[in-house]
């Protein structure tokens, strides 16, 4: 991947962290930091991965994305508006009574989602019935899943993880947000999950551990596990929790909270700034 695209992408990462957040506000509720943790990887898989098309969502040979972190909507809703899903102001609708973008993601009323997601484990156990589907059917689509480093504690999480492996799911990547915390704090102090590329390669996974900011090492590692025959693959993002917006990084406390007026008007300006600056560099 070329210098120029990466910064594209970032700057579109960026974006869907804008989105994300002016959904968040407009709610005065929803899930930030984690939602802007991940926007680096929704930006790889949806502007450079995966086979989808805004004006046909349903098409039958589409990649499948399962965000089983489903509190992160914000994040996918950011992306999906981004690439054409449905218009960019309507992230301002978020959670709103008569809005179709609801607080998890919804596959009957939100175009581009592929599972409706929320109980923590669930989504991965959905993508693992996408992926051997696929296989039963000889097709040629790709599943990817995100879950948050907390939802490990799930023990649904291992079953799958389990499945995955016996049925030699190959067409499944499962990326994991590792940003350490949760809504209660440290995931090393609530219910450690760690080490989480070394309980994946027990379950007889391919495991790649990478940087969840840098579009060309998760491209890259997109790319490996295409490569993998007979397993699924886990990759461990190591990642910073409200990435982006500097009062909000690697603070527990934006688990889970609404930015105020002057708080999300110093959001949008950080990532303004960062955007413009990537924009120069291009």
């Amino acid at each position: 991947m070329d210098k120029k695209r990466v910064k594209e992408l970032k700057i579109i990462a960026n974006k869907i962290r804008k989105n994300a957040l002016t959904a968040v506000y407009s709610a005065s509720s929803g899930h930030p930091g984690g939602s802007l943790s991940i926007a680096d990887i929704l930006s790889v898989l949806y502007f450079e991965v995966m086979n989808v098309d805004p004006k046909n969502p349903k098409m039958e040979d589409r990649d499948r994305f399962v965000l089983s972190k489903g509190h992160c909507s914000p994040a996918l809703y950011g992306a999906l508006a981004e690439r054409g899903f449905f218009p960019v102001e309507d992230c301002t609708t978020f959670r709103k009574v008569d809005s179709y973008l609801q607080g998890h993601p919804d596959m009957k009323g939100v175009p581009g989602v592929d599972m409706s997601t929320g109980s923590l484990g669930q989504g991965i156990c959905a993508a693992n019935g996408m992926a051997l589907a696929g296989k039963i059917d000889n097709k040629d689509y790709r599943v990817y899943s995100v879950l948050g480093d907390g939802e490990l504690e799930e023990g649904q999480v291992w079953e799958a993880a389990m499945f995955a492996a016996h049925y030699k799911l190959d067409n499944l990547t499962a990326f994991v947000d590792f940003n350490g915390l949760q809504i209660d704090g440290d995931i090393e102090k609530v219910m450690s999950p760690l080490p989480i590329d070394e309980k994946f390669k027990a379950f007889n996974w391919h495991v790649i551990v990478t940087d969840a900011h840098d579009p060309e090492k998760l491209y890259d590692a997109i790319c490996e596990a295409k490569s993998v025959k007979g397993k699924p693959t886990a990759i461990i993002m190591k990642s910073v929790k409200g990435k982006g917006v500097s009062f909000m990084e690697n603070q527990a406390g934006w688990h889970g909270t609404a930015p105020n007026e002057e708080q999300y008007n110093q959001a949008i300006s950080e990532l303004d700034a960062q955007i413009k600056e990537l924009e120069v560099e291009a």
